[in-house]
């Protein structure tokens, strides 16, 4: 028996779930994944979007503009990497320009700082590489670039430091509510019961939502499709490029990432699959043509891999946010699409006072704002590494050779709380994987030291969720 059930243990989930554990209240989290940042939150553009983009007066807008101010000082806590390297949207058609006038005046509406309106040679004095058809660009110095899954972790980890609960493989089959407002939700054999249940389910938000909710939502899955540079080209433009938006999205960006790779996409395609993240031709050939409209001789050569994630788009457009008119108790975070990422955060804030409020709960004492994260012995001068070597040998021995990612930092993602327990687990957590060769190199090492640590067989090892197995049988005893 919980106070509250949060369902989703996406970035949105793992936001609120940090920000309840604030106060004197018995939280868990259920997962239908294998590990945290497994649907929508892992496959995304990896932006801190400055907020000129939602309409005013939508929640998009409002929760856009407070995750924005937030991000400093989350990041500083939770010991993230996060830079502010600003935006631009790009105009390439002098008729167009009144598009910009319209961001422009959108954004201060919100509440966005510094915003202006800059000429094409302007532009290009800030990126090079930009297109000569660019003719005017909108510069906001507030967006931003972080890494979606340590975020995500990094949340995580922190509401579990604070006594909240986390289970994986927990797929909501169904939702009950007696008469005494008491939810009961069923995971295969196991029922959960709590007075409350939050919704922050992704693309299945609508299904957790109408299982119990007379009034019916519906969301689209949206696929974008995305290429990653090697980060020999990381440094090809310094800001967030974006394009003049239409009704299907932001369009195709350029951007570097915070770990120093470059980024182009997504592409924006309505399907009805809602785990269809399969990458097309045909969605990597638009990525491409699209990306080459904004800047000069994109490095294609330099792609490294393709993915696809896919965004929860409700009927409405808007994210929907807060406790049920027809079922008390019940709390929807849905139809959390661009700019989610930026706006969790503040969802998290929002949804946690709603829910103190509605339990009436007393705040802790003893709560913990700050998580650290894993040691990169990268960061560390010559000395102060040597020193780390010296009393721990396993930072000496490189794993990934790619990413330069050690053994101890693998032993670190697999011991600290909600530890890693799948290859992309090790991935998400650490870089392992993420370079040029695409974990060629280490992921045997890898499975070698999580069936070392874990005590699993090697056919047991996954992917990511469970029945990714690696290896199918052994042949030799």
């Amino acid at each position: 028996m919980y106070d509250i059930i949060i369902i989703g243990a996406g970035v949105s989930g793992a936001a609120i779930a940090r920000e309840i554990s604030r106060y004197d209240l018995k939280v868990c989290v259920l997962e239908r994944g294998a590990d945290l940042c497994a649907g929508t939150s892992k496959a995304n553009s990896a932006i801190i979007h400055a907020g000129h983009d939602a309409k005013p007066g939508t929640l998009k807008a409002k929760f856009n503009v407070e995750g924005n101010a937030m991000m400093d000082d989350l990041a500083r806590d939770l010991d993230i990497p996060f830079r502010r390297n600003g935006s631009l949207v790009i105009c390439t058609d002098p008729e167009n320009r009144e598009g910009l006038e319209v961001l422009l005046e959108r954004g201060r509406e919100n509440g966005v700082p510094g915003l202006r309106i800059i000429s094409g040679d302007e532009a290009r004095a800030m990126e090079p590489n930009l297109s000569e058809k660019v003719t005017a660009a909108l510069y906001a110095p507030t967006g931003g670039i972080v890494c979606p899954f340590e975020l995500n972790i990094a949340m995580a980890e922190n509401a579990a430091m604070n006594g909240v609960e986390f289970f994986f493989n927990a797929d909501v089959k169904d939702i009950e509510r007696d008469e005494e407002g008491i939810f009961s939700v069923v995971c295969g054999n196991v029922t959960y019961q709590a007075k409350c249940v939050v919704n922050a389910a992704g693309v299945f938000a609508d299904e957790i939502h109408n299982m119990v909710c007379p009034d019916k939502l519906h969301i689209t899955p949206r696929k974008g499709e995305y290429c990653l540079h090697d980060k020999e080209v990381g440094g090809f433009v310094s800001h967030t490029i974006f394009q003049l938006p239409t009704k299907a999205g932001k369009g195709i960006l350029v951007t570097p990432t915070i770990h120093g790779n470059l980024l182009t996409g997504p592409t924006s395609v309505s399907i009805e699959d809602k785990e269809d993240t399969a990458t097309t031709a045909e969605g990597l050939a638009e990525v491409i043509e699209k990306a080459n409209l904004s800047v000069t001789k994109l490095p294609m050569r330099k792609v490294i891999t393709s993915f696809a994630g896919l965004r929860a788009h409700e009927d409405g457009g808007d994210f929907i946010v807060g406790e049920s008119k027809s079922v008390p108790g019940f709390f929807d975070c849905a139809g959390i699409e661009s700019p989610g990422l930026t706006s969790s955060p503040a969802l998290g804030v929002y949804l946690a006072k709603l829910l103190k409020e509605k339990l009436k709960a007393a705040q802790k004492e003893n709560w913990i704002g700050t998580r650290k994260g894993i040691l990169n012995p990268t960061e560390l001068s010559i000395e102060e590494r040597n020193e780390l070597i010296r009393r721990n040998p396993a930072y000496g021995r490189i794993i990934c050779r790619c990413e330069s990612v050690t053994e101890g930092e693998i032993l670190d993602a697999i011991h600290r709380p909600l530890g890693a327990r799948t290859l992309d687990g090790i991935k998400q957590r650490t870089r392992a994987g993420m370079g040029r060769c695409q974990a060629g190199f280490c992921s045997p090492k890898v499975m070698e030291i999580l069936h070392r640590e874990l005590g699993l067989s090697y056919e047991e090892i996954n992917k990511n969720d469970s029945g990714s197995y690696i290896v199918a049988e052994s042949t030799r005893r």
